[in-house]
């Protein structure tokens, strides 16, 4: 029974996934349904809280000011509306839930920053479940020259 449920929580599961983590800056761009359209809408803020990263129920909470006035949002990782989550900064913390941000603005919400590479943390790796199965099933067995030469005097 427990296989069964993990078989399908891993098929909802995305396939590529940023390597998220608390405290980082993120821009998450969500698809907004209008009447009959669909648009990109942008969230930029720090990420408060990450739970159950390996899930396919990991959710996620980003927080920031707007307007004076603390705004949050709560998504789920491998949610079909999320388009795309981008690191813009990463941070330094020793704990997972930063609920303690919320009483604090100004200088005193401000994180220490950590030196990252931009370009390799938002990179995601398209990765099809499927093709790497069959890989993982068929060993490809290939012969070079040398291996061949030498299979020919073995058998002379």
């Amino acid at each position: 029974m427990f296989e069964l449920l993990k078989t399908i929580g891993d098929k909802q599961k995305k396939a590529s996934v940023v390597d998220l983590r608390s405290v980082d800056t993120v821009k998450v761009h969500q698809k907004i349904r209008e009447g009959d359209k669909f648009r990109i809408q942008v969230f930029e803020g720090v990420v408060i809280n990450l739970t159950q990263k390996n899930s396919h129920t990991a959710r996620f909470t980003v927080r920031k000011i707007a307007s004076g006035v603390g705004v949050e949002k709560s998504y789920l990782l491998h949610s079909p509306l999320i388009d795309k989550i981008e690191i813009v900064a990463r941070g330094k913390v020793r704990r997972n839930y930063l609920s303690y941000l919320r009483e604090r603005s100004g200088k005193s919400a401000r994180l220490v920053g950590k030196e990252f590479d931009h370009a390799a943390v938002n990179a995601v790796d398209e990765v099809v479940p499927e093709v790497v199965a069959e890989v993982k099933a068929e060993p490809a067995k290939e012969e070079t020259p040398v291996a061949e030469a030498k299979s020919e005097e073995k058998a002379n």
